[in-house]
């Protein structure tokens, strides 16, 4: 019997199309316009699931009744393209969501200009007359705890307890140094020592500050809220808000 009226498609692969390569090679009007469809698409990610259906149709239909399509490769392929398919709207629904939440998070951090929070620092611009506040980190078994402020040049100017119970104790310092004079405006560092289990153990820092202004990250990333005492800080550091 003989068929040489009939298209011969790809043998080995008849779905060969879908990685950008011709999938019929037949003499007929309809094999060469699912060639040529085929070869003007560049792999799966250029095709739609209308487009894949047009050109499997036009497989279908032309190929060697002798030799036909292997059902289980049409099956592999029709989910791989599902598979592609449902990634590219759940990018889609991701991306859309991801805009959504960054323009909250704009919103809820212009709400913030005027407000103390309270963030990880270790230094801060402390202005003459007002007070330099915030918090330490005290470990679990601490003892005692004790505060350490000092001027730009490094000198220890003021040195305080804080509560050594475990969890953020707060602390504040009026700007009296040592000598019992007021400190001049300036930056000064704050470090915090716990003794635990009689042995001397740095502490985390947390300072306040005043929003005055927020700056909008780029795609992605995080708010950014300036003050004045400990200049830029990510929202996602903020620990507290008063």
């Amino acid at each position: 019997m003989s068929t040489s009226g009939v298209g011969s498609p790809n043998s080995t692969n008849p779905y060969a199309f879908l990685n950008g390569s011709s999938g019929t090679s037949g003499s007929n009007s309809s094999g060469s316009a699912a060639s040529g469809s085929s070869s003007s698409t560049s792999g799966v990610g250029g095709l739609t699931m209308n487009d894949f259906l047009t050109l499997m149709t036009a497989q279908l239909q032309n190929q060697d009744p002798l030799n036909p399509t292997d059902s289980n490769q049409f099956l592999s392929q029709l989910s791989e393209l599902s598979t592609v398919e449902g990634i590219s709207q759940l990018n889609t629904s991701m991306s859309t969501l991801s805009d959504s939440m960054l323009s909250s998070q704009a919103l809820t951090s212009a709400a913030l200009v005027g407000q103390g929070i309270l963030a990880p620092a270790s230094s801060a611009t402390y202005t003459s007359g007002q007070a330099l506040s915030g918090a330490v980190q005290v470990p679990t078994g601490a003892t005692s705890v004790a505060v350490t402020i000092s001027n730009s040049a490094g000198v220890v100017v003021d040195q305080q307890g804080v509560t050594a119970t475990a969890g953020l104790q707060n602390f504040s310092w009026n700007g009296t140094m040592n000598n019992g004079q007021q400190a001049p405006s300036g930056t000064y560092s704050v470090s915090a020592n716990a003794m635990v289990g009689g042995a001397s153990q740095t502490a985390s820092t947390f300072l306040n500050g005043t929003v005055s202004s927020v700056t909008l990250g780029a795609s992605g990333a995080s708010p950014t809220l300036n003050t004045a005492q400990l200049g830029p800080v990510a929202l996602s550091d903020v620990q507290q808000i008063d």
